[in-house]
């Protein structure tokens, strides 16, 4: 990307961050992605703000189903919040850069915290459907990355160091809380493909081959861009389905929904104690 055109994107992410501040002036500490199914865990919110996608300059809008498309700002045990109900995703004919916009936006906003989540796949055989995985490194094969192209040194430097992009003493709050509340946690490295097929059982043996534990679709190129803000990073996989190859069945979208329907009042419950925690960090 060209120096003007990334002047261009710092231009427009001001302007859509005014107008977030215009509809609600209290600047969030943590921001949330929430992926498909996941939702929900915003409508919780107290003195809720609800801002559709479609009413902020220049935001890219979700065309999946199971992502709602608002902006949701509001408070969790009165640390102010701002949360995504769903993503866009590069495989809908996206930029990169538009993948990531979202979170660039939250972090001009002031959040020193971010949580993301998403339905993966479970690569390790060991994991089941409906299992919370949190996530300890990414591996990106997606074929890109929000940072090609001139550097936003307003925002950080031009090679940003990625050796913890998910922050180990987030994670270690994540693992206190699902201890004293009954929920298990998994731990494991999620690799990210282009989609929007599913991975075919020899690629999924690859995933496996090289490390990882989980498969999706997304999340990279957002921590990727909170790692260059200088961001704190917290993820939470939910294993929605076996990936490809390792129960004789097909893939398909609804058994996503289904699941996370299934584990949705333990997800919001782990992040309801969660959230105010890593504020407090």
């Amino acid at each position: 990307m060209a120096a003007d055109q990334r002047a261009g994107l710092h231009a427009r992410i001001q302007e859509t961050v005014t107008a977030v501040v215009a509809r609600c002036p209290e600047r969030p500490a943590v921001g949330l992605i929430l992926g498909s199914g996941l939702g929900a865990y915003a409508d919780t919110f107290r003195k809720r703000v609800v801002i559709p996608f479609q009413e902020l300059p220049h935001f890219p809008k979700s065309r999946v189903v199971g992502h709602s498309g608002n902006l949701v700002l509001g408070e969790v045990d009165g640390v102010p919040v701002a949360a995504l109900q769903g993503r866009v995703h590069y495989y809908q004919g996206c930029s990169i850069t538009d993948v990531a916009f979202p979170a660039r936006v939250l972090g001009c906003l002031g959040i020193r915290e971010l949580v993301v989540t998403n339905a993966a796949g479970g690569v390790n055989t060991a994991f089941k459907p409906g299992d919370l995985m949190l996530i300890s490194d990414h591996i990106n094969l997606m074929g890109t990355n929000p940072l090609i192209g001139e550097n936003i040194d307003a925002m950080g430097p031009r090679f940003p160091d990625m050796s913890e992009a998910y922050s180990r003493p987030l994670r270690e709050i994540a693992l206190r809380v699902g201890k004293e509340k009954g929920i298990p946690l998994r731990q494991g490295v999620y690799i990210a493909l282009a989609g929007p097929s599913y991975e075919t059982p020899a690629e999924i043996r690859m995933c496996r081959v090289l490390g990882a534990d989980a498969v999706g679709m997304s999340t990279v190129p957002e921590v990727i861009v909170a790692a260059h803000m200088g961001i704190q990073v917290l993820g939470i996989s939910c294993i929605t389905n076996m990936a490809a190859g390792i129960l004789p069945q097909k893939l398909t979208h609804q058994e996503v929904l289904e699941t996370t329907e299934r584990v949705k009042e333990q997800f919001i419950a782990l992040l309801e104690s969660v959230v105010p925690l890593l504020a407090a960090a």
